[in-house]
């Protein structure tokens, strides 16, 4: 049966730390839990294959992870990280399944729709699509925040969805799902991270609007809306004393691992969650998305 346990999952104060972005996992204190030695399968996606952007660290090699031991094959989508990537590709290809190393810039809608070409290529078939890549930095005022940034942003974090989807969708067959990652800070927006904010209710807009139309084709659209979690972003994108208290705000006092997201995405991947479509599933450590 499928299951993860997390034992003692570090809690504030952490080590104060900073890299330089997009960050690396290998430089991080603690390293995050992936589910490498936690997630057990149970052959809920087996013979699928999945499209996994920002597969090379974090809750997209997490999500990597728990799709390859139920039984999919992966293409790992990237940027440059590439020390990171083949280090999920192992894990991928320790489960058993078939791990393709793809990187490319999501922000450029070649690479994208090629992406697509790619994966059909490689497993005969495409039946779920995970657009989990994001750009954040922080700013203390919107003067700070140059045109170029927040183009970066948007192009990362929505314009990359928007040419997956249109690539993916028509090469699709019944039963297929897309799975989009949004943010507590599509309702909840951190001053700090404005554009980023900003990316992730559209996201959540993206998703619902998107699954009404798509739904008479058989696919399904979803969202996942992390709170706090512990990856690569965080040292890289945000002020050594605010990594020290992330996750801090919580009710469970702590920042999430990767692995506990893990089971969302895995349970609207699979054919159980076959009346679910439009949502945006919460996994905040009890910070209400209301």
């Amino acid at each position: 049966m499928a299951g993860t346990q997390i034992n003692d999952p570090p809690k504030p104060p952490l080590p104060k730390q900073q890299q330089d972005m997009p960050g690396s996992t290998g430089k991080m204190d603690p390293k995050p839990d992936h589910g490498e030695d936690s997630y057990k399968g149970s052959g809920r996606l087996q013979g699928r294959a999945a499209i996994i952007t920002g597969a090379d660290s974090g809750i997209g090699r997490a999500v990597a992870i728990a799709f390859a031991r139920e039984g999919a094959d992966v293409l790992i989508s990237y940027y440059n990280e590439h020390d990171d990537a083949k280090e999920t590709a192992r894990w991928v290809e320790q489960a058993g399944r078939k791990a393709v190393l793809a990187p490319g810039d999501v922000k450029d809608e070649g690479y994208c729709k090629g992406l697509v070409e790619q994966a059909l290529k490689e497993f005969g078939r495409l039946d779920i699509l995970v657009n989990n890549a994001a750009h954040q930095a922080s700013f203390s005022s919107i003067e700070d925040i140059s045109a170029e940034e927040w183009d970066v942003t948007f192009r990362t974090n929505i314009h990359s969805q928007f040419y997956l989807c249109k690539a993916a969708i028509p090469r699709m067959k019944p039963g297929s799902t897309i799975i989009n990652t949004s943010s507590i800070n599509a309702k909840n927006p951190s001053p700090s991270l404005l554009a980023y904010a900003t990316t992730k209710g559209a996201i959540a807009n993206f998703t619902a609007g998107l699954a009404q139309l798509v739904a008479e084709k058989g696919i399904r659209v979803n969202a996942v809306a992390p709170g706090p979690i512990w990856t690569p972003l965080i040292p890289s994108t945000m002020p050594a004393d605010h990594v020290a208290e992330f996750g801090k705000n919580t009710p469970m006092g702590r920042p999430g691992q990767p692995v506990e997201l893990a089971c969302a995405y895995v349970m609207l991947a699979a054919p159980e969650s076959s009346y679910i479509t439009g949502a945006l599933i919460p996994v905040t450590g009890g910070r209400p998305m209301l």
